[in-house]
């Protein structure tokens, strides 16, 4: 994903001096930042020992009536959908032959690789008997028609592609160039599956609450599930390319100009997703007859109302040219944007879900703060590794963020 000769369009640009190659920014790793996020990871470990040693209920606010609580949610559903960077510029770049882009994989390949990577292994928290977790791929075990099983075999075998995918900066590091030539020639197969399994999985997050049936609120109960899964993770996927770039220029003191363009256009991408989103969802409410509920259902109208107004307003914002050419908008509408799938992603799985009168579910303190500790490993490792690897594009000028 990260490797293909750079295009006429790219090349141009680094002949301006606007942009260079990916380069390691170096700098230390200790800074007042990385030690509050630290703090934080240490916190997550507490709680987490507590977990393993005394179980599940000694941390957590599940019961059986709400089995996964905000750990699951955020773990599976939310951060893989934060961590779809690399494969939304895999479709513009590789399956769109948009070439201009390229050099805004690598960074957006970084933040999937642990996105991901840390939402499998957090999959291990979530469950009770964590001992027994090989049994979902194991053929003596494993059920093949689960959804479930879909999503544990896509998201494992998306991790490993992740890996090789990034393995380039590996070898650019350690000077193996002729390693890396050999790599590239066999890179499309990996890229190929690195488009794949996203899209099959992230679709399947939406088939999961499909079988739950009535116990997911009309609001959110479709057979289009799996499309509105995998529409809110595409965009969540350009969205997090705006974001990251934005806070890497602000946080590393770099030049973005180069790159705004590009962001510029991804904002047109955006806008068109969610679109096309809000028409499908608003018209499979009044195709169901559904859509009354919208200011009938109490505290469930209010988060679906919100939740609207969250992925409408990036529209708004976005359909205006002069608009896309501003950081400041375009970083305000990549926010709205992530923060509406957020609130899709928890309404869907724990607001819209009623499993029944007597069972209630808030997370209690430990999960939120481990929740915050996956967080802060993610945010660490992505600093370890722009400062050491070459990731980000290089720049010719000083900082210059908006």
């Amino acid at each position: 994903m990260v490797n293909h000769p750079i295009p006429s369009q790219v090349a141009s640009r680094l002949r301006k001096g606007k942009a260079g190659p990916a380069a390691a920014i170096g700098g230390s790793l200790v800074t007042p930042f990385t030690i509050v996020l630290a703090v934080l990871v240490g916190i997550a470990l507490f709680f987490l020992a507590q977990r393993f040693i005394y179980g599940l209920g000694a941390v957590t606010n599940i019961n059986n009536g709400y089995p996964w609580g905000v750990w699951v949610v955020w773990d599976v559903v939310i951060a893989t959908g934060f961590a779809c960077g690399g494969y939304a510029m895999a479709l513009v770049c590789y399956v769109m032959n948009r070439g201009e882009y390229h050099h805004l994989v690598r960074p957006a390949l970084t933040a999937s690789l642990f996105g991901y990577t840390l939402g499998g292994l957090s999959v291990l928290i979530d469950l009770g008997r964590y001992w027994n977790f090989w049994h979902i791929l194991w053929p003596g075990y494993a059920q093949p028609g689960s959804v479930m099983f879909e999503v544990a075999a896509c998201i494992s075998l998306y991790i490993i592609v992740l890996w090789i995918e990034f393995s380039p900066a590996f070898l650019e590091h350690l000077g193996l160039k002729d390693v890396k030539a050999k790599l590239n020639k066999v890179m499309f197969f990996f890229i190929g599956l690195g488009v794949l399994l996203p899209t099959m999985h992230q679709s399947s997050l939406g088939s999961l609450l499909v079988v739950f049936g009535s116990q997911i609120h009309p609001l959110w109960q479709t057979p289009l599930l799996p499309l509105l899964f995998l529409l809110t993770a595409v965009c969540m996927g350009f969205a997090i390319v705006i974001l990251e770039a934005t806070l890497a220029a602000v946080g590393f003191k770099r030049d973005i100009a180069g790159e705004l363009p590009m962001l510029s256009k991804i904002g047109k991408i955006i806008m068109g997703i969610l679109v096309a989103y809000l028409v499908i969802r608003l018209g499979d409410l009044m195709v169901r007859g559904a859509i009354f509920k919208v200011f009938t259902s109490g505290a469930k109208s209010v988060m679906f109302l919100i939740e609207m107004a969250a992925f409408a307003y990036p529209i708004v914002v976005l359909s205006s040219p002069a608009n896309r050419r501003r950081l400041s908008k375009l970083l305000a509408a990549a926010i709205s944007m992530l923060t509406g799938a957020v609130l899709y992603r928890i309404d869907a799985f724990l607001v819209a879900y009623d499993t029944g009168p007597g069972w209630h579910y808030f997370p209690s303190v430990p999960e939120m703060m481990v929740t915050i500790g996956v967080i802060a490993i993610e945010v660490l490792a992505y600093i370890v590794f722009v400062r050491k690897f070459p990731i980000l594009p290089g720049h010719s000028t000083p900082a210059a963020a908006e």
